[in-house]
């Protein structure tokens, strides 16, 4: 995989919360090609973040491609929503929902591009009759809930067996991995297959700011 085709998603849950459309636009000219919203409901992650709101708030600062990271439960009831406020991918968790099939052909229905997470402890076999019906497929490499965790290095060899599977599909589905993500073990992450990177900390918590964050993060895997 050659770099210049890997993605940044910046995660806005680390960014400031009082500032979000400074901080989409600031990622969008520095060329980010996604901004990643992490949307928790208080049950089934131990947080509580925002709703729809953020995001039809935020589409006119940004080109961005924006992703509605559904950590809820029921998704179902709310992915119409999501993609009518602006969400161009929708990915949720497959214990959140009781008929994950269903959930996810409801995401394409909508409009939208479907996205599978799996959580650090969910194995891949879930993905096993349901291949067909994602366009992406994200690795978490933390437990969901919080920013700011450290990468858990059991996850590698997740990666790069999710390459391996989804490569077997007939159409293309973008690897997506989210998780404690920054210069120090990008490149790794990329080499293992990664097509999407998601990054909090690491851009949002940046000395130089959130546009010296990407550019210090595509550095680190561009030869």
């Amino acid at each position: 995989m050659i770099s210049n085709e890997i993605k940044i998603a910046p995660s806005l849950l680390s960014a400031d919360f009082g500032a979000l459309s400074q901080a989409a636009a600031v990622c969008s000219a520095a060329g980010a090609e996604h901004l990643h919203f992490d949307v928790m409901d208080g049950r089934f992650v131990p947080n509580i973040t925002f709703g729809t709101h953020p995001l039809r708030a935020l589409r006119p600062f940004s080109d961005a491609v924006f992703e509605a990271h559904l950590m809820i439960l029921e998704p179902e009831r709310y992915v119409v929503d999501f993609v009518k406020a602006g969400a161009q991918i929708v990915t949720i968790q497959p214990e959140a929902t009781v008929h994950i099939q269903r959930t996810l052909s409801l995401i394409r229905q909508a409009g939208a591009k479907a996205g599978l997470a799996l959580n650090p402890a969910t194995p891949l076999s879930v993905l096993d009759y349901i291949l067909d019906d994602i366009d992406l497929l994200l690795v978490m490499t933390v437990n969901p809930g919080f920013g700011g965790q450290e990468f858990l290095p059991a996850m590698m060899q997740k990666i790069k067996d999710a390459r391996a599977l989804i490569d077997s599909a007939p159409h293309t589905i973008e690897l997506e991995v989210d998780g404690g993500i920054g210069p120090g073990n990008a490149a790794e992450v990329v080499a293992a297959g990664a097509t999407v990177l998601v990054a909090g900390t690491s851009v949002f918590g940046h000395a130089g700011g959130a546009a010296e964050g990407i550019r210090a993060l595509r550095a680190s895997y561009t030869v």
